[in-house]
């Protein structure tokens, strides 16, 4: 589903679909290269959020250029950043050849850049929101030097629900065209306001129109006023935010805070999350975003990869109708 890995992960029933239409070159192939048609739907693709590790990277105990080192050294196999930690060397060629050098030597696929701080792309003053367009050029510059597929932004916006809609889909479809020749997108977020709003945010995305926009479904940020999030009316309902965003997502992250003794994620039912994300047919990456207190940062961020392929392989593990 990314543009940074075009492999299409198939699963056992869409390769017996496949037989029926194209039997004779699917019949053709071995033992082995049937597997491999079902290893990606078998094993998830999880890639670590920088985010996971802010405290150590503010600390200054873990620098941005060993980032990718130190999520091959956790078991990750890609890396999605976050420009708070490189936000002065966006156009600094040497030093994003040396961040190339390092995931290179790593082995660690770079994903995408998470942008904040660039201004509102649904700005309600037209120059404003121009220049948040313009401000993000430079990082699809970046995002194209280091090999990734998207770059994250945010919808914020002010007015009423259409006016809010209508504002930040002029300001991502300006910002598509700019990543159109890049070969890039540009995904959205649910992070605070109507971006939170599952419906609101694929309303934009229909909106927007724009074969380049997506989304970037988070577990846990559905809170639009975060004033009363200890109000249950501040909230909206995950699970249905998530299902309303994943037939526009072109990443997913998996928010965690706290685990139980069991290992299970205290705000968020994994199981029931995963399956809308499997049953939307993504294949693309899930990164981990740890974001609780209970845990350091490596163990929380482990953790949750750990959760994540356990109930992928209970999932796995489901008939085909349960599914």
């Amino acid at each position: 589903m990314t543009t940074a890995d075009p492999a299409i992960a198939i699963t056992r029933r869409d390769a017996m679909k496949l037989a029926g239409a194209a039997g004779i070159a699917l019949l053709s192939l071995g033992p082995a290269s049937l597997a491999s048609l079902t290893r990606s739907a078998s094993e998830p693709k999880i890639s670590l959020a920088q985010w996971s590790l802010h405290r150590l990277l503010f600390a200054g105990d873990l620098q941005h250029l060993d980032f990718a080192a130190e999520a091959k050294k956790m078991g990750f196999g890609a890396v999605e950043y976050v420009n708070s930690f490189f936000k002065d060397r966006a156009t600094d060629e040497a030093f994003l050849a040396e961040m190339n050098r390092r995931a290179s030597d790593a082995g660690v696929k770079q994903l995408l850049i998470m942008c904040d701080g660039e201004g509102n792309l649904g700005d309600a003053d037209d120059n404003a929101r121009n220049r948040a367009v313009e401000n993000h050029r430079k990082w699809l510059d970046a995002a194209k030097t280091l090999g990734c597929h998207s770059i994250r932004v945010n919808a914020a916006s002010s007015g009423t629900w259409d006016e809010q809609r209508d504002r930040a889909a002029d300001g991502l479809r300006k910002l598509c065209d700019l990543a159109d020749p890049l070969d890039l997108s540009v995904i959205v977020e649910n992070h605070g306001g109507l971006s939170s709003n599952g419906k609101w945010l694929a309303e934009v995305m229909t909106t927007v129109d724009h074969t380049r926009v997506g989304t970037l479904p988070d577990f846990g940020n559905f809170c639009m006023d975060w004033s009363r999030s200890d109000q249950p009316d501040a909230w909206y309902d995950r699970y249905q935010g998530v299902k309303e965003l994943m037939p526009f997502a072109k990443a997913v992250s998996a928010k965690s805070h706290e685990f139980d003794a069991d290992g299970n994620e205290t705000k968020t039912d994994y199981t029931r999350m995963l399956r809308i994300v499997r049953d939307a047919g993504y294949t693309g990456w899930i990164g981990v975003e740890y974001e609780g207190g209970g845990l350091s940062p490596r163990e929380g961020s482990l953790a949750t990869k750990k959760l994540i392929e356990r109930v992928w392989a209970t999932l796995n593990a489901e008939s085909p109708q349960a599914r």
